[in-house]
């Protein structure tokens, strides 16, 4: 995958998208896929493709290191009900920033990591459950799910800039419906509000920058029809 993103420490790395190289092997079981031909079986990599590339847009890591350990804990993530896919047993993750270096060499680090590699943390919360896929001090990756027939209520942030990533087919956001593969980067203090209107649990990708702040999040009270959104991207 060729993709432009913010990585890097540098003042004109913070402030510039540069072009990065992302590639990827992931170790599964494919055998049902293969038997019955069914894409729930197996690993859809269009969407697999807009899920990591909307990690290293909207996280702006400043290491490889970091973007990189990110990606794989996420390949390494349980499925979850909204989205079904077999499990991800282990991933080769190679990030190679093409131009860092003017041409003079080409900064590149591969790793591997297996499903033993992370111990993975699952917070309960009113709405329903929040899966902690990656933190550092600068951002933080998490897997919101909603419960059935929940609200996630209004609220805004004051001090992180938060970006998601709506990964099933099932919520409404602001009071409409919202499809898989639709991202939107809040503001601060902008309220925002999310509804599982299904029978199963709906999630969504979040970016945090800074990392969550548990006292950063408020609830508001403001009428259905006053939310806006901001303009939407779209992953896959």
């Amino acid at each position: 995958m060729r993709f432009d993103c913010i990585v890097g420490l540098f003042g004109h790395e913070r402030n510039t998208p540069q072009p990065v190289e992302l590639d990827v092997t992931l170790h599964f079981d494919a055998r049902e896929a293969a038997r019955y031909g069914q894409l729930s079986l197996t690993v859809d990599y269009a969407r697999l493709l807009g899920e990591l590339r909307f990690i290293m847009v909207a996280a702006r890591f400043r290491l490889l290191e970091s973007a990189t350990e990110a990606v794989a804990a996420w390949l390494l993530m349980p499925p979850s009900e909204d989205v079904p896919r077999p499990q991800v047993e282990q991933v080769e993750v190679k990030l190679t920033k093409l131009v860092a270096l003017s041409g003079a060499a080409v900064p590149t680090l591969e790793i591997t990591r297996g499903r033993s590699d992370y111990a993975f943390t699952t917070e309960d919360k009113s709405f329903g459950k929040v899966d902690v896929v990656f933190e550092t001090k600068e951002c933080g990756v998490y897997r919101e799910r909603i419960a059935p027939r929940t609200v996630l209520p209004t609220h805004v942030h004051k001090l992180m800039d938060e970006s998601e990533l709506v990964l099933g087919d099932g919520l409404l956001l602001q009071n409409e419906p919202v499809s898989a593969g639709t991202a939107h980067a809040w503001p601060r203090g902008f309220p925002h509000r999310y509804e599982n209107v299904t029978d199963i649990e709906q999630s969504f990708l979040c970016i945090d920058r800074p990392s969550f702040i548990t006292t950063d999040e408020t609830v508001v009270d403001v009428p259905l029809d006053e939310l806006a959104r901001p303009e939407p991207m779209r992953f896959f």
